[in-house]
């Protein structure tokens, strides 16, 4: 399927419009949806809301994928947003 590969609500307008295509290719079905909804984790009912509406693609194994490809980029310190905060 074809992904945008950079989804977040940044990327998003508010009529709904999807900007900033440069990352698009091919990915596995629930890809983007799977990192709107990793992106959003940092405001949990929005994430929560995203999870309820698209729970039939994220419920799959890009789900897992795609936290598992931002853990690189976290533990460089992008998206500091997503990092344990706890100190473990």
């Amino acid at each position: 399927m074809l992904r945008h590969g950079d989804f977040h609500l940044a990327n998003i307008t508010v009529s709904g419009v999807i900007l900033d295509w440069e990352g698009f290719g091919l990915a596995p079905r629930g890809w983007d949806a799977a990192l709107l909804h990793a992106y959003a984790l940092a405001a949990p009912a929005t994430a929560d809301r995203i999870h309820l509406a698209l729970a039939d693609v994220l419920d799959t194994e890009a789900g897992l994928v795609v936290a598992a490809d931002l853990l690189q980029p976290v533990s460089r310190g992008d998206h500091p947003q997503l990092a344990d905060r706890s100190g473990n």
